[in-house]
């Protein structure tokens, strides 16, 4: 999987040993017998047709009839109450699992009908937890893309406002960094690992829970330069705020596994409860509206 990657309400509680079962199951995700190739340029268009999905070996299906489409060129936000499935969701897109009901078609092909090297080749995946490795920020960030240009490199640290690290050090794109990115804060580490995907230049992004540790100041920054560096890409951004998806095309909320509300900002607000009960939570009453 490395390789292919570059709060509410909790449910109640899963014994450890049926949580152990599930995790030590074998997942094996494998190349089709009669692969169907993208047609070139790859616009990106995720379409969920009726998607359920449960962990192998698991009873109980942690998604269920999720169906929505993600255009080129807007953000799809999705947020929902803890142990919702948000990142299982996303984590479908690249085949980290199969779905075990329904479709997942990308530019309308079901995703599991192409290789696998090249859905993934068009995703640009942020984890949750983003992982640095022992070297230096320019290998770091070249692990996103082995032939990128220094200016490629420098243009995807401006966008995920990240450059003073570069700036504030004598050794620039040389500047140490520990395993496990140890020796930066975790805002720091998010962020090279945004760049890290960014600089793929990729028709898909996501970003799972990617800006947890990044202030909302720079958080906005970041959105606002994404929009016009990935301006023609799908974006998927999982996220337990409601203050940086105010503006975002299409959010989908998520309640036990299944589609509760699906709109936009001001939609929701008066349409679906669980998003509403979230954003009451979080914003003060002028940001409500």
């Amino acid at each position: 999987m490395m390789s292919a990657m570059f709060i509410l309400f909790p449910r109640a509680s899963v014994s450890a040993e049926r949580i152990a079962e599930v995790l030590n199951k074998e997942v094996s995700i494998r190349d089709p017998e009669k692969p169907v190739h993208l047609s070139k340029p790859v616009r990106g268009e995720i379409e969920f047709r009726h998607v359920d999905f449960k962990y192998p070996g698991a009873q109980e299906n942690v998604l269920e009839d999720i169906s929505f489409i993600a255009k080129p060129g807007t953000m799809t936000a999705i947020i929902g109450t803890t142990g919702s499935g948000k990142s299982t969701l996303v984590s479908l897109i690249p085949r980290f699992y199969d779905v075990t009901g329904g479709q997942i078609l990308l530019d309308g092909i079901d995703i599991r009908n192409l290789y696998l090297a090249e859905l993934r080749s068009q995703i640009g995946f942020v984890p949750q937890k983003s992982m640095l490795f022992s070297g230096d920020i320019e290998e770091n960030i070249r692990y996103g893309k082995e032939d990128a240009l220094e200016s490629e490199i420098m243009k995807a640290l401006e966008v995920s406002q990240i450059m003073n690290l570069v700036e504030e050090s004598p050794e620039g794109l040389k500047r140490p960094i520990s395993q496990g990115g140890m020796n930066v804060s975790g805002g720091q580490r998010q962020r090279l690992a945004i760049a890290r995907a960014l600089v793929r230049k990729a028709p898909i992004y996501i970003f799972d829970d990617s800006f947890s540790a990044i202030d909302y100041k720079t958080d906005r920054a970041i959105r606002s330069a994404l929009k016009k560096y990935a301006a023609d890409s799908v974006i998927f951004l999982v996220t337990q705020r409601v203050a940086p998806i105010r503006n975002a095309e299409q959010i989908i909320v998520l309640h036990e596994g299944q589609v509760v509300g699906i709109g936009m900002h001001e939609q929701l607000m008066k349409t679906c409860e669980v998003y509403r009960d979230i954003a009451l939570s979080q914003l003060k009453q002028e940001e409500l509206v």
